[in-house]
């Protein structure tokens, strides 16, 4: 997956008049713009979103146990808003973020969305953009957002790395694809005759 690009392409694709749409997009985008594994951001309760100093924050529950706060970017805090107030959980604090779908009522229980289920959002809502991307996964997402992150000229992996919440700079390093691209200029310079 191409970062930036294809991020918004699937995000176009996703209806905004549908809480599923709505719940889709918030879920996608903390992944891309807070980093989240996906598991951090399904244990994610609604009281793990929240106001200060006038910016809505994210609290997420890291690998090591600890809670990591992120300030929401732009986007993620327009998305997450909509989401809360359409679904009507915003005053629900210990509901999960992200839950299931009631297939007969269409509705959103309290019954926590899969990792599994996530990953077939992710690929049906991958498909729908038009996105070939084989091997799409629950972490593409986050190495979407880290490398659209780590593209810009001011960026630092180790700030990528205060933002995953990663002990380990390598591990953040993995999810950076700047470099996983063979372009064909490249190719080209093999010398296999003229």
């Amino acid at each position: 997956m191409r970062a930036d690009d294809d991020i918004q392409r699937i995000v176009a694709k996703i209806p905004d008049d549908t809480i599923i749409g709505l719940r889709d997009r918030a879920l996608i985008g903390m992944m891309v713009y807070a980093f989240a594994r996906i598991s951090a951001a399904l244990g994610m309760n609604v009281e793990d979103v929240y106001r200060r100093g006038g910016h809505l924050y994210v609290r997420l529950h890291v690998k090591t146990g600890q809670l990591h706060e992120m300030p929401c970017h732009r986007n993620l805090e327009a998305w997450l808003s909509a989401y809360l107030e359409t679904a009507g959980i915003a005053s629900q604090p210990n509901h999960p973020l992200f839950p299931s779908l009631e297939r007969q009522t269409k509705q959103l229980p309290a019954t926590r969305l899969t990792a599994q289920g996530a990953l077939k959002i992710i690929r049906h809502r991958t498909a729908l953009a038009g996105i070939e991307t084989p091997g799409v996964c629950n972490r593409s997402f986050q190495a979407a957002g880290i490398t659209a992150y780590l593209q810009h000229p001011e960026a630092t992996l180790e700030t990528a790395q205060r933002m995953t919440a990663h002990q380990d700079p390598k591990a953040t390093s993995r999810y950076d694809q700047r470099d996983n691209r063979v372009a064909i200029e490249d190719v080209e310079k093999i010398g296999a005759g003229k």
